[in-house]
């Protein structure tokens, strides 16, 4: 069902979901120097990943409904485009965000990715669309769930700091000097914004060794239903490394996960 307002799609107003109070999550840190540093080793990373490319044999098939992908801070649909490839290659149909270079403005891109969903939703006979965003692109992939609640199937976040904002990451007070932020203040702001919750299920896959986000912020402490997936990786590794992959699919397809990974 759509909804728009002067010819743009609209969120659909809906009661908040009933819960109790939420008290603020503890024990957030921003990443520590050690792990900082790992992410310079990314590039190695990637070519290693390649030993792990044996796990995609045998990934379970696509139903063909579409997927839209959501890049991080400071880059663009081209860093998703590897993923892309092997979901199209499992059946899916699976659409690039749409919202150029990803520069941070997330409630400017949250609003714009409305019309996009509509139209993806259009080209597929009205269905339903699951949300892949890795780091700041999930943050737009769980507001567009929030705030698009019709439109959005499911979402997995891949290093995503879904407490506190940029507050728990390596640049944090950098964003917060140019966009004018008081960290704290933004963090109270994402945590009401948290507390609302929303109904699809939700997947957040992070890494102890992120160097970016600080892992704890990727927990997701809110919903209920989600599920907190540990990988190894770096955070510039999360998108590129095949296990990962594996365990998208393997989410999708709602089947067990089949590779080595912990849940929190």
């Amino acid at each position: 069902m759509e909804h728009a307002v002067n010819g743009v799609h609209a969120p659909i107003a809906r009661p908040p979901i009933a819960r109790p109070p939420l008290a603020m999550p503890e024990d957030c840190a921003r990443p520590s120097l050690v792990n900082a540093l790992r992410e310079l080793a990314a590039p190695v990373e990637w070519a290693a990943a390649m030993r792990l490319l044996p796990s995609l044999i045998g990934a379970p098939k696509g139903d063909g409904r579409p997927v839209a992908t959501l890049p991080g801070y400071m880059t663009g649909d081209a860093s998703m485009a590897p993923l892309n490839r092997f979901l199209r290659s499992l059946g899916y149909r699976v659409y690039a965000g749409g919202l150029g270079f990803n520069r941070g403005k997330v409630d400017m891109d949250v609003a714009a990715f409305g019309d996009r969903l509509a139209d993806i939703r259009k080209r597929n006979n009205g269905a339903q669309v699951t949300l892949i965003g890795w780091s700041l692109g999930g943050i737009i992939a769980r507001e567009a769930a929030r705030l698009f609640e019709a439109d959005v199937r499911e979402v997995i976040t891949l290093g995503t700091p879904i407490i506190g904002g940029p507050k728990y990451t390596s640049i944090g007070s950098i964003y917060a000097r140019l966009e004018g932020l008081d960290l704290d203040a933004f963090e109270l702001e994402v945590h009401e914004r948290n507390s609302i919750g929303f109904r699809q299920p939700v997947a957040s896959i992070f890494t102890k060794s992120d160097g970016v986000v600080g892992w704890r912020a990727s927990v997701d402490a809110y919903n209920p239903q989600a599920r907190n997936i540990c990988v190894q990786s770096t955070h510039l590794g999360l998108g590129l490394n095949p296990s990962v992959w594996r365990i998208i699919a393997d989410l999708l397809a709602n089947e067990d996960i089949s590779v080595q990974h912990d849940e929190v």
